[in-house]
């Protein structure tokens, strides 16, 4: 069931976002750029993962995009719930309008609570992303990313993320 959802989810989430872009015209003139990713998991122990992760950007030179990123996510399962909260700035350069090599920091904000040791406890963390990927061109003016992030302030002992290495699927439209 599982290799029917995914595949289904990103054909979905692909056309939705492609859809936008189709039929604009006088776009070239138009600097703001909106996109984002979606993220699904399921896991043992009923666990369930939800994340969003819009973003708003401004093309500041045709190959340069600064802008905001937010992050929302939901994770449960018989042992546990959390709810994370993430914003901060981006900037990404794009090369041969198929590669982009980008930075973004986020401060997330972060629930967790234990439901096996009713043991609860918030914390705040900064993760500053480098790295970069491929586009696709998806629609006019609409492109879908892949890529690879590193977090370089990540510590295995104290960061509340299991890696520093972070893979993503994201769409952008305007660029």
């Amino acid at each position: 069931m599982k290799k029917f959802i995914i595949p289904v989810m990103l054909m979905f989430s692909g056309s939705v976002f492609s859809q936008v872009s189709v039929g604009t015209s006088g776009q070239e003139n138009n600097k703001w750029t909106f996109g984002g990713g979606i993220g699904l998991g399921f896991g043992s122990n009923s666990a369930f993962y939800l994340q969003a992760s819009p973003r708003v950007g401004y093309r500041l030179t045709n190959d340069l995009e600064g802008g905001v990123v937010g992050s929302v996510s939901w994770q449960t399962s018989d042992y546990y719930r959390s709810t994370m909260f993430g914003v901060g700035p981006f900037i990404n350069y794009y090369f041969a309008r198929s590669f982009y090599l980008g930075a973004n920091l986020q401060h997330y904000f972060i629930n967790y609570k234990d439901k096996y040791y009713d043991y609860k406890f918030n914390k705040e963390e900064t993760a500053l992303y480098l790295g970069g990927g491929y586009m696709q061109r998806i629609g006019n003016n609409s492109f879908m990313q892949i890529g690879v992030m590193y977090n370089v302030l990540w510590k295995e002992d104290s960061s509340i993320f299991s890696s520093g290495l972070i893979p993503n699927i994201g769409f952008v439209v305007g660029l």
